[in-house]
């Protein structure tokens, strides 16, 4: 049966609600989370105040509207990511993490929403949590085929005891990799993406909020050399 098409109302809603939006990310990129104030959004779209609370409950529900919608474009960019079983898991490591990479630098103001410093006083959206292991989980997919060095032996017995304690984390285990908790697989999987979330956010961080100005490399040799440590560190 085709959906039922909305009415003009709803549309006009939705409308809405992506205008506010934009404006709010345009607050973001010029400045920063604290700059954004429905106030001048209404006052530039022409609505009065009230108005705007008609449509977002207030700045926290707006934050988490945007902070839900980056999420889930950086999940979609990573799931988009072309990994050929010819290329071997190292080169789908590295595509995953230059993907990673390319969208922050693109949008470094949601980037900074969704993995810089917390607001004060803000809590985000219940179901952030399963956004971001999202975004994870085609490395779990890459690191479950890997042999965790003994180095890393206290991470993956750490990552173990995780999945076996944590309902969420075996089922986003077996979404994306089909292992069971149980599995010494999967604590592999779940140690390389932690490794690997650590990194990129580590040096992906560092560059947008520009911590690397002046200094004699470029982030995305960092990156390239970081993930063949840990691709060998897995045997990857």
């Amino acid at each position: 049966m085709a959906a039922e098409a909305r009415s003009p109302r709803a549309r006009y809603r939705e409308q809405n609600r992506a205008e506010i939006k934009t404006a709010a990310l345009k607050q973001l990129a010029e400045g920063g989370i604290q700059a954004v104030a429905l106030t001048r959004i209404a006052k530039d779209m022409g609505l009065s105040g009230p108005a705007l609370y008609r449509y977002f409950a207030g700045r926290d529900d707006l934050l988490g509207e945007l902070i839900r919608d980056a999420y889930d474009e950086v999940a979609r960019t990573m799931e988009g990511v072309d990994a050929r079983p010819a290329d071997g898991a190292r080169a789908t490591l590295h595509a995953l993490a230059d993907a990673y990479r390319s969208w922050a630098v693109a949008q470094p103001h949601r980037y900074l929403l969704i993995q810089g410093t917390p607001v004060p006083g803000y809590a985000a959206p219940p179901d952030t949590l399963l956004r971001a292991r999202a975004v994870l989980g085609p490395f779990l997919k890459v690191f479950a085929a890997g042999v965790a060095g003994e180095a890393l032996r206290p991470v993956v017995d750490e990552m173990a005891a995780w999945a076996r304690g944590d309902d969420g984390v075996a089922d986003w285990l077996a979404r994306h990799t089909g292992l069971a908790p149980d599995d010494a697989a999967a604590a592999t999987a779940l140690a390389g993406t932690v490794l690997a979330w650590s990194q990129l956010h580590g040096t992906v961080g560092l560059e947008v909020s520009g911590q690397y100005a002046g200094m004699g490399h470029q982030a995305q040799t960092l990156l390239t050399a970081q993930i063949d440590v840990l691709a060998d560190s897995f045997r990857l």
